[in-house]
């Protein structure tokens, strides 16, 4: 079981980022989660975040140490939620999560659907050009979850792992995706992992179609 700290955030505008909802605070308290995420908690992009696959996104907190080691000079930055996470725990990473774990939260149950993959807007509120780059090539991305079935969630509630439904785990899927060279079979066995996202489908699908890798560098540059 695993106790999480729980964060939500309203759509804001400002210089560097634009229209974002990245900047959460902490919740305290019961609050409903329902098929699209916590109430009161906003996506500014729908086209890449939120929506009944990426209802959730949960990063874990131990990584927070390692960027504090990476960039010494950061250290009162890397604190959560600043990756725009809705959980934060210790003791559930990429290694022991996999695609499809079905987790009791509270009332609810919610189910591992992509690892999350990282955008320029990392760039922007690190302050470091290609950070959302080092953290897909390190894999310490973190992963979303669609929720199966409604109720009331807190802080005070552990996430407990029901059912395990494949064998992937995030880890494997971010080096499928963004470690590997195209390998169709790798491909293959991701889109064969039970509650694997649509959008994680598509872009498998779409490789094996093209017969190529797409090129990452709008979502995590911008450009």
């Amino acid at each position: 079981m695993y106790y999480p700290q729980v964060y939500r955030g309203k759509i804001l505008s400002s210089e560097t980022l634009g229209y974002s909802a990245i900047n959460k605070l902490v919740v305290n308290g019961s609050l409903q989660l329902t098929s699209l995420g916590l109430e009161g908690d906003e996506q500014a992009e729908v086209r890449f975040h939120g929506g009944s696959d990426r209802a959730l996104c949960h990063y874990p907190r131990e990584h927070y140490l390692f960027w504090k080691r990476q960039f010494p000079e950061l250290m009162e930055l890397f604190v959560s939620p600043l990756f725009g996470e809705n959980i934060s725990t210790e003791g559930m990473t990429e290694d022991n999560v996999y695609i499809g774990d079905i987790l009791q939260w509270g009332e609810t149950l919610i189910q591992v659907t992509q690892p999350r993959s990282p955008c320029f807007k990392l760039n922007l509120i690190t302050n470091i050009r290609d950070f959302a780059a080092i953290m897909q090539n390190n894999g310490h991305c973190g992963w979303l979850y669609r929720v199966i079935s409604s109720g009331l969630v807190s802080a005070g509630e552990p996430i407990k792992l029901l059912s395990r439904n494949s064998d992937v785990s995030v880890k494997e899927a971010i080096s499928i995706a963004f470690h590997y060279p195209f390998d169709e079979e790798q491909y293959r066995r991701l889109m064969g992992a039970a509650g694997l996202s649509a959008s994680w489908n598509l872009m498998m699908q779409k490789r094996i179609l093209h017969g190529k890798i797409e090129d990452f560098n709008r979502r995590l540059l911008g450009n």
